[in-house]
């Protein structure tokens, strides 16, 4: 029988003081440790009710799933509370140097079992609300994924926070608390159609806002300079500001304890209503401020095709840096501390481009507010801020107009002119005049619109730039930055991304969690290169065969969850193909598409007997940008292609396409752990790292891939026999460039190329009509910038080395499981490890 809550003895509250006012810092109750609830089950039960009736306001017996997920969520967090609480008074105490990682996007995933794994809770909360009469897989489903990121940035940020606080590293997340995500995904008639991400509808429990420490973010206006006791400085005049309101999630590291902080930013209006306005009868102008100041942190990455796109993504940059600088010396720093000191306390990373703009607004601090010479602010910001970049694409390294930054920012641009000003400066005194490497090196660019270059800013203002896989730090030394790599002896270094295996093992794969566990003992989980240990077992045929279980197992529940996510199957028996990453042209899923093609031709034209085929389920998740005309006719012709083949009987059911809609990181928890081929096909030079692949292969999915991203460094420890390598190298695409590529030659040569690409464009998936996907063809034979043509053949050729491979599916399990065994090094632990020894230089603290 469910528990009665009316038994729930009253809450004890503190006396006040017999007489006079006693000072809060010492207030015995100040001073004393944090108590946590009981952690017993009956002690969850009460914590559990307690929060339901006076959090959520409700009876058991009258309470909504929703009431009960809440008030679980709440229960929770108050475990992690006290931990929280005494970890920030801890660090407050010691001063020590600590992380202060700024990123756009974090993709953080559902947090309650997260939490509850984390604070060792699992089985507690679960007997306890079975005392309750409740399934907590019930509740389970009430969570809704936070809409804080995007992709494979954004989860990387998740997982480096959660390893920092596994490894008691002092840290702080920064970044945008997000009304709405990047979009919700639907498709209409196969193709996208983006719709809100509204997750925070039924509330978020496991956030806590702190408006009374809200600052205030300046915009606009203009610059003067005054004489300040015979020294001529320079003030920035706003033309108008904003609050930025800090929302907490507590972060907690797996079973020790600790919980670092995560401390995203709301954007609200100063005067967010004018009753005068209102009384006027002008409704909506009385609220024109607060909407106005609302759409900082309103969505995701907005639609920057439009000039008003773009400066409101600048916005939101500066938004986010600024507060977070502001919250970090006002807020963490002791009121009396020295700045001269600051790189013995902090160090702020910075993920990607997107934060960049921090660097001019911590010179604007110290120099400005703080007034501090400016020789030794910029020592001090030189040794504060380190960068790492995550591509190769000249697009997506940020450039914003001076224009727009003069208008939104015109004191920041003055200093990054006087940064420019300065390096350039010290780059003739090293290598004369050499005007072309001037050009070349200048952080403000001329071309093809006078311009501020972000990654060049930050590569000049950090003590390191660091790429994420060790072909792309090459590259990037090499090819994107050889300048600076030259000027900069030693500031470039390599830290290769991981994944956290607390969620991608733990949590995903629970049953080759509990099978690791059994073969090696515990402890793996915090020490991922104990995997190694199951080499061994790859030879016993009783363990692969309980190997094979659990991917056959896991391959059951994908089924079940698509079935009721989207009305999708996967057939049993069927090889799992899978492809799941945004959808870019350089990760070409065109290439993908074309496989599928080709393995239709083939039976439908009768040159491939059908029972020849092996049975195959392909499976897609991916978003493409809003604005990426390109990328959603590739999600069309996928669901084309996917309506068509799977309804065709001639295939007898061994070709099944399923892309199902809105691929988020709760799906993700389902596919990785079901998968046994993984796509990791980008053309070689194009990827940065990448880490899904490393999620696949810890969860013993094959890889075939290109020698691309940190493709190069699985293959080399998984070893050849146990990956399936195809497509050229970068050299190899280099030289091709400058040969001259034409894909329509490619075309031209090879006959099976010739018949995929000439069923796409007959209309055979589009019901006849050859003008649907005409601009596709039409982009693969004259344009092709990411090569699909050029490798095609070597990667038909290996998918039939696949095929054979799959045919002998204990030989398969074996490689399955060497995979397993040899990817510990992809541990986001060992990342931040590398982080800390390269750049950082933060020791944890016990």
């Amino acid at each position: 029988m469910p528990h009665e809550e009316a038994d729930l003895a009253p809450v004890d509250s503190v006396a006040p003081a017999a007489s006079g006012r006693t000072q809060i810092a010492d207030h015995p109750l100040a001073l004393a440790p944090v108590s946590a609830p009981a952690s017993s089950v009956d002690g969850f039960v009460r914590e559990f009710l307690k929060n339901l009736n006076f959090t959520q306001g409700v009876p058991l017996s009258a309470s909504s799933p929703n009431d009960r997920y809440l008030a679980l969520a709440h229960t929770v967090r108050d475990y992690l509370m006290a931990r929280w609480l005494e970890d920030q008074r801890g660090q407050r105490e010691a001063q020590s140097k600590g992380v202060a990682y700024l990123s756009a996007e974090y993709l953080l995933g559902r947090q309650l079992d997260n939490n509850l794994l984390a604070s060792r809770l699992t089985d507690v909360a679960t007997e306890a609300l079975a005392k309750c009469g409740i399934d907590i897989d019930d509740l389970r489903q009430q969570e809704v994924e936070p809409g804080l990121g995007n992709g494979g940035l954004g989860r990387l940020a998740a997982c480096f926070i959660d390893s920092l606080a596994t490894m008691s590293v002092p840290s702080i997340g920064y970044g945008i608390r997000y009304e709405y995500g990047i979009f919700r995904q639907t498709f209409v008639d196969g193709q996208q159609v983006e719709q809100p991400d509204a997750w925070l509808s039924l509330g978020s429990p496991w956030e806590f806002p702190h408006p009374e420490a809200a600052q205030t973010i300046s915009f606009a206006g203009h610059t003067e300079t005054y004489d300040d006791d015979g020294v001529e400085r320079s003030r920035w005049i706003p033309a108008w500001n904003v609050q930025a309101v800090p929302y907490n999630y507590m972060v907690p590291g797996y079973h020790n304890g600790r919980v670092n902080t995560l401390r995203l930013w709301r954007s609200v209006a100063t005067n967010a209503f004018d009753l005068r306005i209102f009384n006027s009868g002008d409704y909506e102008e009385a609220v024109r401020a607060q909407i106005f100041a609302e759409n900082i942190s309103k969505v995701l990455y907005p639609e920057d095709s439009t000039p008003q796109g773009k400066e409101l993504r600048l916005q939101q940059q500066y938004f986010f840096v600024a507060a977070s600088i502001r919250d970090f010396l006002t807020n963490v720093l002791a009121e009396d501390f020295d700045l001269e000191k600051l790189p013995e306390r902090i160090i702020f990373q910075l993920n990607d481009t997107h934060p960049v703009i921090a660097v001019p607004e911590f010179m604007r601090v110290l120099v400005d507010e703080k007034k501090m010479d400016w020789d030794a602010a910029w020592a001090i910001t030189q040794q504060c801020f380190a960068y790492t970049c995550h591509t190769l694409l000249p697009e997506a390294l940020e450039v914003w107009s001076v224009d727009l930054l003069g208008r939104l920012l015109p004191r920041h641009l003055e200093i990054i002119y006087r940064i420019n000003d300065e390096f350039l400066l010290a780059v003739r005194e090293r290598f004369g005049d050499d005007e072309m490497r001037i050009r070349n090196m200048s952080i403000v660019s001329d071309f093809p619109e006078r311009s501020v270059r972000m990654a060049y800013l930050a590569t000049v203002a950090g003590a390191k730039v660091n790429g994420v896989a060790e072909l792309h730090s090459q590259l990037l030394r090499d090819k994107v930055l050889p300048d600076f790599n030259e000027f900069y002896p030693g500031k470039f270094t390599n830290v290769t991304n991981g994944v956290t295996p607390r969620r991608f093992i733990r949590l995903a794969n629970p049953q080759l969690a509990d099978l690791i566990t059994e073969a090696l003992g515990a402890g793996w989980t915090v020490d991922l290169e104990r995997l190694r240990g199951l080499e061994s077992f790859a030879e016993d045929p009783e363990f692969r065969a309980r190997f094979a279980e659990v991917k056959a197992a896991n391959k059951r529940t994908l089924n079940t969850v698509l079935l009721a996510r989207d009305g999708l199957s996967v057939p049993d028996g069927h090889m799992l193909d899978v492809m799941v990453k945004r959808l870019h042209e350089y990760k070409r899923q065109m290439l993908k598409v074309l496989h599928i093609v080709t393995s239709y031709e083939g039976i439908i034209s009768g040159r491939v007997d059908v029972k020849d085929v092996t049975p195959r389920t392909f499976i897609f998740g991916a978003k493409a940008a809003p604005g990426y005309v390109m990328a959603k006719r590739i999600i069309h012709l996928i669901n084309a292609v996917g309506s068509v083949v799977n309804a065709d009987p001639r295939v007898e059911g061994r070709l099944n396409v399923v892309f199902p809609p809105n691929y988020n990181v709760t799906l993700a928890e389902r596919v990785i752990p079901a998968a046994d081929l993984s796509e990791q096909i980008s053309l070689a030079g194009k990827e940065a790292s990448g880490t899904g692949n490393m999620k696949f292969a810890l969860n013993g999915a094959l890889t075939i891939g290109t020698d691309d991203g940190a493709n190069v460094e699985i293959r080399e420890l998984v070893g050849d026999d146990n990956f399936f390598l195809f497509g050229m190298t970068e050299p190899e695409v280099e030289a091709l460039w400058a040969e001259g590529y034409r894909p329509s030659e490619f075309y031209q040569k090879d006959e099976d190329l010739r018949r995929a690409i000439d069923l796409i464009a007959s209309g055979a998936f589009s019901g006849g009509d050859r003008t649907t996907f005409e601009p596709v063809v039409s982009n693969l034979l004259y344009d092709d910038r990411f090569m699909v043509l050029a490798d095609y053949a070597s990667y038909i050729a290996e998918q039939g080395k696949v095929d054979a491979a799959y045919g002998d599916q204990d030989a398969w399990t074996r490689s399955a499981i060497l995979n397993v065994a040899r990817s510990g090094y992809f541990s986001s632990d060992r990342s931040m490890r590398d982080y800390i020894q390269r750049i950082w230089h933060t020791p944890p603290a016990y």
